[in-house]
């Protein structure tokens, strides 16, 4: 039997005019006239008002349910309403946003384990690749000296140094994988300081004066810095973040000049490095500071490196509770970014525990 609202106020609407008149007949005196016109009366009351209920309350909320399951096993989730589920009273209603909830939530969760998966395939297939490499040629040249190379000593130290540097690089590989993950892990933990971003910077660009000399560029700062600006922040990680971000700007760029920028603002000090590289596509803006992402794989190869630079500078500003920035115009630079919380100096603390030990003492008084 076909069910739905006018079916229903209609059986309802007969049942209720029958019993009606049916007890209203026994009353003395009731007219014939009277018992159908009490019988069209009761019939269209309740004919209208179970058709409306059914109607609008019921029915059409259960037909929006099943549109909802049918969209959700065609794995059409467009249809997701954003709405808070408790400000209806309707209880069809809020099963209906919570079926929409419910819905969008497991096609998220589901996504999120496809990218994971993915993830997790591509990661094991980067890290295979990439210890690979310098395994492989250190044992080609070991082997290759066994097989009688080591008599001549000339071969023998140059194959020696060959693969003495294919396992420097396997254990700088490997010291970065764990660096990454014991930040991950929180197993590094940020030892917080005030001190110089100004001098941090001057020392990362003596670091690689020589480096970038080699290549015909230019680094240094984007002006003249006569005074120290302070940042709180660790020392040694914000170090090590500087590096990778000016190593990656030398590497991508092959004529021009790498520059380090510093700004005070309010509260914050952004430092900035800018460089006249070749640039990054846009597409691949979002994925760059992924574990073993390379733009163009081939010069990364030649430019050394372990891949897992921009991934480490990614996860030491998140351990600060702030993020990397990057915007970029291909074959025109690049511009990476980030902010710290402003510093004090020495004497700006001592200044400070002065102040604070006269309060004590005023107190005490």
């Amino acid at each position: 039997m076909f069910l739905n609202s006018r079916v229903v106020a209609l059986v309802l609407a007969v049942v209720v005019a029958i019993v009606t008149t049916a007890f209203l007949s026994l009353v003395p005196d009731v007219s014939e006239q009277g018992l159908l016109v009490t019988a069209l009366l009761s019939f269209a009351a309740t004919y209208l008002l179970v058709y409306i209920t059914f109607e609008f309350l019921v029915f059409k909320e259960i037909g929006e349910i099943y549109k909802v399951l049918n969209k959700m096993r065609k794995k059409d989730f467009s249809f997701i309403d954003a709405g808070d589920a408790s400000d209806t009273n309707n209880p069809l209603k809020r099963i209906n946003r919570e079926i929409y909830t419910y819905g969008v939530n497991r096609n998220k969760e589901i996504e999120d384990l496809r990218k994971l998966e993915a993830f997790r395939r591509e990661f094991l297939a980067d890290v295979s690749h990439e210890l690979k490499t310098p395994v492989f040629a250190a044992q080609g040249f070991v082997h290759t000296l066994l097989d009688g190379a080591v008599d001549d000593k000339k071969v023998r130290k140059k194959f020696l140094k060959r693969a003495a540097k294919s396992l420097d690089n396997l254990d700088a590989l490997i010291h970065d994988l764990l660096t990454l993950s014991q930040i991950e892990t929180g197993e590094i933990k940020m030892h917080m300081e005030h001190f110089d971003i100004v001098r941090t910077a001057h020392e990362v660009i003596d670091q690689l004066e020589n480096k970038v000399e080699k290549k015909g560029l230019t680094i240094g700062f984007d002006r003249e810095y006569s005074e120290p600006i302070f940042v709180h922040a660790d020392a040694e990680r914000i170090y090590r973040v500087l590096m990778n971000l000016v190593s990656n700007s030398v590497k991508y760029t092959d004529n021009g000049n790498i520059e380090v920028g510093i700004e005070t603002e309010e509260n914050e000090v952004k430092v900035f490095i800018r460089d006249t590289g070749v640039g990054i596509p846009p597409e691949d803006l979002s994925r760059i500071f992924e574990r073993f992402f390379r733009v163009d794989k081939s010069r990364s190869k030649e430019g050394g490196g372990t891949g897992l630079g921009l991934a480490i500078v990614k996860h030491i500003l998140e351990a600060h509770e702030t993020q990397v920035n990057v915007t970029s115009t291909v074959k025109k630079g690049s511009i990476f970014s980030f902010k710290l919380p402003i510093g004090q100096s020495t004497q700006e603390m001592e200044e400070e525990a002065r102040l604070e030990l006269e309060l004590l003492e005023q107190e005490d008084a």
